[in-house]
């Protein structure tokens, strides 16, 4: 079994990035089958509740207030309209909802308590909750928490050596310092990043190196292709290949093997095939509805179409069923749940059939 490890290098992770594709996929699918239902996906619908204003220069970022872009910004949305949203999002498959502000950091008042409200109601519809709203003390991860909240999402973006190139506005340090805010509370964490922004294989190496020597590393990590937006400083980055994409979730997923991959940002520019490829890679959760806060994103209909076709199911709230290390976990947890899953390490079939032999003789 691979467990979690702490101590990765750049260079072993580099190592990974860049074996050959078949022996990457071939490791990083059978990693993904011991800690996984491969044929699970975990389903987010994103909402933007508050948009545009940002007073960040992220170089990605359409909300930045400073860039001209065709962002139309809105004031914090009310409680009632969440609500609509998120009972749409559970009707359309979806078991977490993740609220976004154009933060770049919580204040308390009105509006905290107002997004406070918003995870309740959500909470009691069970549904998971997350939020990104940018950087929080660990006085509102609690208040957060308390309130019902599931995960916080904090994007580490890119490598600390790159991070300066994205961002002025905010220091690599402090991105961290709101993930161990978080980590104080009961709250999960999500913390991913972006690719196709300009950096280096080292870099991405480098933002998984300090997503993995967390301790624990995240439950979820993000993994964002570029969508560059006219008026911002990326808006003529070209859009990274799809093996990219591949190798970069399965990378994540030999390095983080408990955590959920999401294939976020850029689907819309990635065929079935090849999201195919990055499910069998370790993607397990993605986000779905038209829009990623203010970028396109695949229709919910076309995603169910693809999640027929692939034999994937979308995975309940606040459920996660860890694959067992042994046969005999395995036959105990099958009559536990009074069915057989459709999923099973490849090596247990052979086991299995050695057990039952070993049985029917001694009987």
């Amino acid at each position: 079994m691979n467990e979690e490890r702490h101590n990765w290098t750049k260079e072993e992770i580099l190592d990974i990035y860049n074996l050959p594709m078949m022996e990457l996929l071939y490791k990083a699918a059978t990693i993904h089958r011991e800690h996984h239902d491969p044929n699970t996906v975990q389903v987010s619908t994103l909402l933007s509740i508050k948009t545009g204003g940002c007073p960040e220069d992220c170089g990605y970022c359409p909300q930045a207030a400073r860039y001209h872009t065709d962002i139309e910004g809105n004031d914090l949305m009310t409680v009632s309209h969440v609500k609509a949203q998120a009972l749409r999002a559970k009707a359309s498959g979806s078991s977490r909802v993740c609220m976004g502000a154009a933060w770049r950091n919580v204040k308390d008042g009105p509006e905290f308590d107002q997004v406070l409200e918003m995870v309740r109601t959500i909470n009691k519809l069970d549904m998971e909750v997350c939020c990104t709203l940018g950087m929080l003390t660990e006085n509102q991860a609690k208040r957060l928490a308390e309130a019902g909240l599931y995960a916080y999402n904090h994007n580490l973006d890119t490598s600390e050596d790159y991070y300066k190139d994205v961002i002025s506005t905010r220091a690599f340090q402090d991105r961290l310092e709101t993930i161990d805010n978080v980590r104080k509370s009961n709250v999960t964490v999500c913390s991913g990043g972006i690719i196709g922004m300009g950096e280096k294989l080292e870099d991405r190496a480098g933002m998984l190196v300090a997503l993995a020597t967390l301790n624990p590393q995240p439950e979820s990590v993000p993994i964002n292709a570029l969508v560059a937006v006219e008026g911002t400083p990326m808006e003529n980055m070209e859009p990274i290949p799809i093996w990219d994409m591949i190798r970069m979730v399965a990378t994540t997923r030999i390095v983080m093997p408990k955590t959920q991959v999401r294939l976020s940002a850029g689907r819309t520019e990635m065929s079935r095939e090849g999201q195919a490829m990055c499910f069998f890679a370790g993607a397990n959760s993605i986000f779905a509805g038209d829009k990623l806060l203010t970028t396109p994103n695949p229709d919910v209909n076309e995603d169910m179409e693809m999640f027929s076709l692939l034999g994937l199911e979308p995975q309940k709230a606040f459920v996660k069923m860890p694959q067992p290390k042994t046969v005999e976990e395995e036959e105990s947890q099958y009559e536990a749940i009074g069915e057989r899953p459709k999923w099973t390490r490849p090596d247990h079939t052979i086991e299995r059939n050695e057990l039952a032999k070993q049985k029917a003789k001694s009987s």
